[in-house]
């Protein structure tokens, strides 16, 4: 007899401290990550980087908690949420933005609308102002 499984929209996708991975995560659900992460990481769900968490490369996902250490672009499509204990160095395009005092950041910040383009694959505002600057030859 066969047993029905259901996948619960409810269980996160953990990277343990203490745990390398290096390489390309995709996920379709939320994860956390208290190890550390050399690559990419895209999630359709809630990114949770832990204080002792590093990513070294670009994230793109739904919203994103950061206390710990990220070195790379970062694509919220909603809520980018850095912490006290955050340490950020890299771009970021975001629908929302909350700082807490004591995070770190330093980068570029683009925030709005320009999310959903990028998300879609389409145009940034930025990329297409930079186009019109360019001199036509």
């Amino acid at each position: 007899m066969a047993k029905n499984i259901q996948e619960d929209a409810h269980v996160v996708n953990q990277i343990k401290s203490g745990t390398y991975i290096e390489g390309i995560i995709k996920a379709s659900g939320d994860i956390r990550i208290d190890g550390t992460l050399k690559g990419t990481l895209q999630t359709e769900g809630k990114l949770v980087i832990g204080a002792s968490g590093q990513i070294d490369g670009d994230i793109a996902c739904q919203s994103a908690e950061i206390h710990g250490a990220v070195n790379g672009k970062v694509t919220v499509n909603e809520m980018l949420s850095l912490k006290a204990s955050c340490k950020l160095l890299g771009d970021i395009v975001v629908g929302r933005l909350s700082i807490e005092p004591g995070a770190q950041f330093s980068g570029s910040c683009v925030m709005g609308n320009a999310v959903k383009g990028l998300y879609n694959g389409a145009e940034s505002s930025r990329e297409r102002t930079e186009k019109k600057q360019q001199p036509v030859s």
